[in-house]
């Protein structure tokens, strides 16, 4: 009922969306004379808010098309690797004459973004994707939107998510690099500890995790506190609606993207507001520069995809209720997952001092959990004055973070193709 209600909602201003666009139009066209003046610029920026506030964000564009390395401008091209309905692993594939021109003749270290599917598409890593470029050969997992895999395809709950990343790692061939934003932390821990178990060649060489609640138990932020005062049938009572037609997936039970986006929002929903007000008035004021970076902002933070029922659901209850990895509690296919089965597989925790999502102590959880390895191949990093999207995002990001995980997964490279002859 909640989807419909929203869907209707969404096709009830329709007109309403229309007329603005046509305002919108009319007060920005060079023809009126009437452009420049305080009342085109009001209605013109008035109706230029309500169009965007009430359309329909869909998947990004990733908009990588060159990497500066040095004094060259490397050509990037997208290309898909492997797919099925769930997910596609996509390479950053760097052209190899520009990278030659660049000083690069030795072949970098692989490296496999794990995205996080918790509502957001994966292009929320833009930023982090263009910086990991400038030394690595780039892949990155697109999780599909719940509403448009048919309901013929299947359940696809956390143990199939651990499965894929597992799948996709075999993918990329042995020893290569994972680095985990957020989410997907317990299940690519979880991977890693079944697979260095089985002793598979696909392991990863090193595994770096940002932001991510790999025991949600320290620094309880607000998204805890709610997952641990709520009880599980509360969220599969609130939190779940069902996909209407036409979406392909109708009939799908999901925890829609929109309900996560305003769980988000409305933990700074003064700032949204702040923001839209702002926006507003750098329209008025002609300030196109100011306001293009708002756009560019929100048209990736309003852009959400669904999740399916039964992964969103599995999460609460193995990740922020039962804590059941930290605990050495997490069975899957049968098997008791165990992280001190990780012996030769670097590991590097990065922390923000401000994460108000992922709390301090969260992810350093994971080197009490990795007893197996030995000191040196264990590392962790808090950034000072960032929170959860300045671990993976932004200057500090860009100019202290990743110069600290590049250097991190070089040494665990060198080890390995070291040891290997």
């Amino acid at each position: 009922m909640l989807y419909t209600l929203y869907e209707g909602g969404y096709y009830a201003a329709a007109p309403l969306r229309s007329a603005a666009r046509a305002t919108r139009a009319y007060w920005n066209s060079p023809l009126n004379p009437a452009r420049e003046t305080p009342v085109g610029r009001r209605l013109f920026a008035s109706a230029d808010l309500f169009s965007n506030l009430t359309r329909r964000y869909g998947r990004p564009e990733w908009g990588i098309d060159s990497v500066r390395i040095g004094e060259v401008d490397v050509q990037v091209r997208q290309v898909q690797v492997w797919a099925d309905p769930w997910v596609r692993l996509t390479h950053f594939a760097r052209d190899p004459l520009d990278l030659r021109r660049a000083g690069r003749t030795a072949a970098e270290p692989a490296v496999l973004i794990v995205a996080p599917l918790s509502g957001h598409y994966a292009t929320l890593l833009r930023d982090t994707v263009q910086t990991f470029l400038r030394d690595h050969e780039v892949y990155i997992t697109e999780w599909s939107n719940a509403r448009d895999v048919p309901l013929l395809e299947g359940r696809f709950d956390f143990h199939d998510y651990l499965d894929h990343i597992r799948t996709l790692l075999r993918r990329l061939g042995p020893r290569c690099h994972v680095v985990a934003v957020c989410q997907p932390g317990p299940a690519v821990l979880a991977a890693a500890a079944l697979m260095s178990e089985d002793g598979e060649d696909a392991r990863p060489a090193s595994m770096t995790f940002m932001g991510s609640p790999l025991d949600a138990r320290f620094s309880p932020t607000v998204t805890n506190k709610l997952a641990e005062e709520r009880p599980f049938a509360w969220f599969k009572s609130n939190m779940i609606s069902t996909v209407p037609m036409p979406f392909a997936g109708a009939g799908r039970r999901v925890y829609p993207g929109f309900v996560q986006l305003y769980s988000f929002m409305s933990m700074n929903m003064d700032r949204h507001q702040d923001a839209h007000l702002k926006y507003l008035q750098d329209l008025m004021d002609g300030d196109g520069d100011s306001a293009d970076k708002h756009l560019e902002f929100y048209d990736e933070y309003l852009s959400v995809l669904d999740l399916t029922e039964e992964f969103y659901l599995q999460t609460v209850d193995i990740v922020f209720q039962k804590y059941l990895l930290p605990r050495g509690e997490l069975v899957h296919d049968g098997r008791a997952v165990q992280p001190s089965a990780i012996t030769d597989i670097g590991l590097l925790t990065v922390e923000g001092e401000l994460d108000d999502i992922s709390g301090i102590g969260q992810t350093q959880a994971a080197h009490a959990m990795c007893s197996g390895l030995p000191d040196d191949l264990h590392a962790d990093y808090i950034q000072p004055h960032v929170g959860h999207y300045g671990v993976f995002n932004g200057r500090r990001f860009r100019e202290e973070i990743y110069p600290r995980v590049a250097a991190f997964i070089a040494r665990q490279e060198a080890r390995v193709t070291g040891s290997a002859g």
